[in-house]
């Protein structure tokens, strides 16, 4: 059996599109010494290839980090694979908040140095000596209180469409950056009760471990991140301290929390929270685009991206030689906050200016 995918992207995208089952969106991750990474790698993904599972998963000499879809009818099945492996024991499973099924629509998992690249040096630290977990009601209490201090360590891009309320969302697009930054924001602040949150909560485990090696004394992570803190409260009818949408790293782009919009299109400045990649391909930058300005600009960041998607091959390598900047694909301008604050969308004419 291959152990990778040779499909093309799109016959997989319209074979999941003509599927008449329906599947879970799940995610999970561990911090756990994996003697053989590859080799696990290996197995696991031969167990869910056979189970037609799609979906992200990163695999690292300290554990797992994934995000699936798996078919309902295989859900079980998909169960007691876990069982074959120490590191799935008990491991809680977080499911969407919106999911119509078409969240993945191939199978990629890949062995990497770190699970999250963070840039910092483990052996400097205790890893294991993580901040308190918190669960959704307790996390929601002391954010509704008003008396600490929160702290969004996502990435700009996620926090623009939806956070905590009164949460610190510093401008990094990358958790590399925000560890840093957010060490370097709440220096005044080491004896304050800090509470830090993210999307599945495994971004909080190794910042929490930071923050206290730093001298924070009194950190605090919400346990199941956004995801289960939305089930949670759902399920205890509290009103969601949570405002906007979830940003998800998967088809989707993003899940609904409390129905509310809180961020602007990042051309005319419309209230808008539908993340897209730029249609010029030599940038694929990801922006919020309404729908009037995805029809405007043909799906594009810009009226020169706009420009270059609809030119011949020859006119697009001129036109990208003569470009002064570099495309949002880079690995300088690689995210929408840079490029935003770099008034990449200047020639955009009705351009807002809001994501700044």
């Amino acid at each position: 059996m291959r152990l990778y995918n040779i499909v093309d992207g799109r016959i997989l995208k319209n074979k999941l599109l003509s599927e008449t089952f329906k599947r879970k969106t799940i995610s999970f991750y561990r911090y756990f010494i994996l003697e053989n990474p590859q080799e696990f790698r290996d197995q696991i993904y031969k167990d869910w290839a056979e189970l037609n599972c799609f979906g992200r998963i990163y695999v690292a000499g300290e554990g797992i980090n994934a995000q699936m879809s798996v078919p309902e009818h295989n859900f079980d099945s998909f169960l007691k694979t876990l069982g074959k492996h120490l590191i799935f024991e008990n491991i809680p499973i977080k499911y969407a908040i919106e999911d119509n099924g078409k969240s993945f629509y191939k199978l990629i998992v890949k062995v990497r140095p770190k699970l999250v690249a963070d840039g910092l040096n483990d052996g400097a630290f205790d890893v294991t000596n993580v901040g308190r977990h918190l669960n959704a009601l307790e996390f929601h209490e002391l954010v509704s209180s008003g008396e600490h201090v929160v702290v969004d360590m996502r990435n700009h891009y996620e926090s623009e469409i939806g956070h905590f309320k009164n949460a610190i969302c510093p401008e990094a697009d990358t958790f590399r950056e925000e560890i840093a930054l957010v060490t370097e924001m709440l220096a005044d602040k080491k004896d304050n009760k800090i509470l830090l949150y993210c999307t599945g909560g495994i971004r909080c485990e190794k910042a929490s471990a930071y923050l206290k090696h730093n001298g924070f004394s009194d950190v605090n992570q919400l346990h199941g991140g956004i995801l289960e803190y939305a089930r949670q409260i759902k399920q205890l009818n509290l009103e969601s301290n949570f405002i906007g949408k979830n940003f998800v790293f998967d088809e989707r782009m993003g899940e609904s929390v409390n129905n509310e919009i809180i961020s602007h299109c990042h051309q005319c400045g419309k209230p808008c929270d539908t993340h897209v990649n730029c249609a010029n391909d030599s940038c694929h930058l990801l922006f919020i685009q309404c729908p009037e300005c995805a029809e405007k600009y043909e799906r594009c960041c810009s009226n020169n991206c706009r420009t270059i998607k609809n030119s011949t091959a020859e006119e697009k390598s001129v036109l990208k030689s003569s470009r002064s900047r570099q495309f949002g694909n880079s690995h300088t301008y690689r995210k929408s906050f840079l490029l935003a604050k770099k008034a990449i969308f200047a020639d955009s004419e009705n351009y807002s200016g809001q994501t700044v």
